[in-house]
């Protein structure tokens, strides 16, 4: 017997209420529902995805999960005050330079993880290095104590042997590479995408499993053209937009 209160899937079998769920959450983040407006009721939820109520219910709770909305005793549901970074993408990318001087005394990295290691095929021939090690480094950022993002590094061990115990000394790549002798790198590609957060990503990332993660690969180099650093980050999309400036020119 078919259970009424089940949420429905779509033809994909992806649950219902995880898609009403993206789409209210991209509504939040594109600000067309801002800090303080008050959510839709479930029955209007319902109305407008043509579901049952639990079924709005399920995604009104994931949003509270996530911190992007929260109840208020007799007057309803409203989307919360919590702040979205925005990090823009350019020739020279600099987290800090997103955050702000103010945000940036709220900001925390470190390393999780490095090892020195083969690199894959396809980052050996990004860093220009066939057949050659490499630094990886696995790292994490929070602002104001709650993460935005999970990056792994390469970079040539040849080049930079010490990158990863500079990062733990200073706490910034820029820095970190200041003291291996790099003054100035610049952007020469990135690629976004957006998936589900893994498991693992979601507990770190502090956000509920299946939540969506931006994922941008990118490509440092120094001035000249010499490959630096392949990057793969993943940023909490509900914490984090992506502005991508236009390549600057010739």
């Amino acid at each position: 017997m078919t259970n009424p209160d089940a949420a429905p899937r779509s033809n994909s079998g992806y649950s219902a209420w995880r898609l009403i769920t993206e789409e209210l959450r991209g509504e939040i983040s594109e600000r067309r529902l801002r800090p303080g407006d008050r959510l839709p009721t479930e029955n209007a939820i319902a109305e407008r995805y043509g579901v049952n109520r639990h079924t709005a219910r399920q995604a009104i709770a994931a949003l509270a999960q996530d911190g992007l909305i929260e109840s208020r005793r007799g007057s309803g549901t409203f989307v919360t005050g919590e702040s979205v970074l925005v990090h823009r993408i350019g020739l020279r990318t600099r987290m800090m330079r997103s955050l702000g001087e103010e945000e940036s005394t709220r900001t925390k990295s470190r390393v999780l993880d490095s090892a020195t290691e083969p690199a894959p095929a396809d980052i050996a021939l990004r860093l220009g290095i066939p057949g050659g090690e490499a630094v990886r480094i696995e790292s994490t950022r929070s602002v104001g104590g709650h993460p935005i993002s999970i990056g792994t590094h390469w970079f040539a061990a040849e080049r930079l042997p010490d990158i990863a115990g500079a990062f733990r000394r200073t706490g910034s790549f820029t820095a970190a590479l200041a003291a291996q002798g790099v003054d100035d790198y610049v952007r020469a590609s990135t690629v976004v995408g957006a998936r589900h957060a893994t498991a693992q990503e979601a507990e770190m990332l502090e956000i509920r499993p299946g939540a969506i993660v931006l994922v941008a690969e990118a490509l440092d180099t120094l001035p000249d053209g010499t490959p630096l650093q392949h990057l793969v980050t993943r940023f909490a999309a509900q914490r984090v937009r992506l502005d991508i400036e236009p390549p600057h020119p010739e």
